[in-house]
């Protein structure tokens, strides 16, 4: 019997230490890698959000608890697909067309039902760093409109994932997640 428990014992300390192992290398390919730099180099670029990332306020918390949330989103993460969004680089000129989930901190548009994130411009401020660690790309600008300046931090990863995070002078920030694929031309 005691030989039986040692077997056991050294068979379940066997398969916990393999088990244990580190995860395959999940480095980004040679060609991933270079289909990244074209993209930020050649400044054109389409972004299509799949989820938003809206601050936790009390208002958002009160709508996700009066059930106005879409099946499948919560007060932290919201689905978009199927909703048409949008953040394009063409050059300078930059067009964002995203929903926004948040709050106001000043007063907004008067008769005006359009609440998202829409604003096309030169981009202000534009810079590009290459963040070595993750092979990403973060890029900074800022539009303005006639009512606030909005602040931009997107980041491309080599998955052809992109991040994009905004804050404004009038609302709460907001993030989103989604892909990134070169911009056609019109």
């Amino acid at each position: 019997m005691l030989i039986y428990r040692n077997i056991c014992c050294f068979i379940f300390i066997i398969t916990l230490v393999f088990s244990c192992g580190s995860v395959a290398d999940k480095s980004a390919s040679e060609s991933s890698l270079k289909a990244l730099n074209n993209l930020v180099t050649s400044r054109s670029v389409e972004i299509e959000a799949d989820w938003a990332f809206p601050l936790m306020t009390q208002g958002i918390t009160s709508v996700a608890n009066s059930g106005l949330l879409l099946p499948g989103s919560n007060a932290n993460r919201i689905d978009l697909m199927g909703n048409s969004n949008y953040l394009r680089i063409k050059g300078d000129s930059i067009d964002v067309s995203l929903p926004y989930f948040g709050e106001r901190q000043i007063g907004g548009r008067y008769a005006n039902s359009d609440v998202g994130i829409k604003v096309k411009g030169e981009a202000m401020e534009y810079q590009v760093e290459k963040e070595e660690k993750k092979n990403a790309y973060r890029i900074k600008f800022s539009l303005k409109d006639e009512i606030e300046t909005l602040q931009f931090y997107v980041t491309l990863f080599p998955s052809g994932k992109a991040s994009i995070n905004v804050n404004s002078t009038h609302r709460s920030s907001i993030r989103y997640d989604g892909d990134a694929v070169p911009l056609l031309d019109d």
